[in-house]
């Protein structure tokens, strides 16, 4: 029995700001499967600011697998079914169920990633499937080498200076340093270090004071590029933690841009390549 889920919201398609082609020209929108929920995050509110805003951007056909848990172990029911990537072009994984983790489970969701599906991660699915060796040192689990990156915690709400260290990416190209509101800094486990098969975009700076009074500054990556098993690709933000941050039109953009990216769509100048861009009915 699928528990606490609310079924597919149907197809998303939230379609403003088109220009320069025609509803005629337009090519088939891009099929986003967008899951999400668990602990500690407004997902209610998130699900559809995240859903308009890429909509917004490009042509998309967004659907949503919302599991209204509010815990960290509960398995989102979307996955019950074997296919349950059939027919979409990208997931966007924006779960937080760090404490599912038996080793059918990962491989359930990784599987249609390993044979080429491209992928998004959010803020928290960066801390989900926490199989063993999660939090060691050099710990290499299922879900760290699809996300490209070991991540094992944060510190405290606090506002984040973001710096993009590749402006040649067309993700990045020509977007702005800004600070955030209060968000989370996401540790880079492992030295600090990404792995091979993946590329940073942006860092993050946070000080925050310690107990001595002192004042301690961290400098993290919190979004980059990865590819998956030699065929997938997966564009990967830490930041995104409050309604503000991810209703800000600067995440937005980074996100919608990391979408196109990771499905092909995308201009070298980070515009949405011809007939990807938003429709207008």
């Amino acid at each position: 029995m699928l528990r606490n889920f609310t079924a597919f919201v149907g197809a998303i398609a939230v379609a403003l700001g088109f220009a320069s082609v025609s509803h005629a020209q337009a090519a088939k929108p891009i099929r986003v499967l967008l899951v999400c929920g668990g602990c500690c995050h407004d997902y209610a509110k998130q699900k559809d600011i995240l859903a308009k805003g890429i909509a917004e951007r490009a042509n998309v056909e967004v659907t949503i697998a919302y599991d209204d848990d509010k815990g960290t172990k509960h398995f989102n029911p979307v996955y019950a079914n074997p296919d349950w990537a059939k027919n979409f072009d990208v997931v966007i994984h924006d779960e937080c169920t760090a404490d599912v983790n038996k080793p059918e489970e990962v491989e359930t969701v990784l599987k249609p990633h390993k044979e080429g599906l491209p992928g998004v991660v959010l803020h928290c699915g960066m801390h989900c499937y926490r199989t063993a060796d999660w939090n060691k040192k050099g710990g290499v689990t299922p879900w760290f080498e699809f996300t490209g990156l070991q991540s094992t915690g944060h510190g405290a709400q606090l506002p984040i200076a973001l710096h993009f260290v590749d402006t040649d990416s067309p993700i990045t190209k020509g977007m702005q340093d800004w600070t955030t509101v209060n968000e989370e800094l996401y540790n880079n486990y492992n030295d600090g270090k990404l792995f091979d098969t993946a590329k940073p975009l942006v860092r993050g700076k946070q000080t925050t004071k310690q107990r001595n009074g002192k004042e301690r500054t961290d400098d993290n990556v919190v979004a980059w590029t990865n590819e998956y098993n030699g065929k997938a690709r997966v564009f990967a933000t830490t930041i995104g933690h409050n309604n503000a941050t991810v209703a800000d039109p600067r995440y937005l953009d980074m996100v919608t841009r990391g979408l196109l990216w990771a499905t092909n769509h995308i201009t070298d100048d980070g515009k949405p390549a011809a007939g990807y861009e938003p429709v207008k009915k």
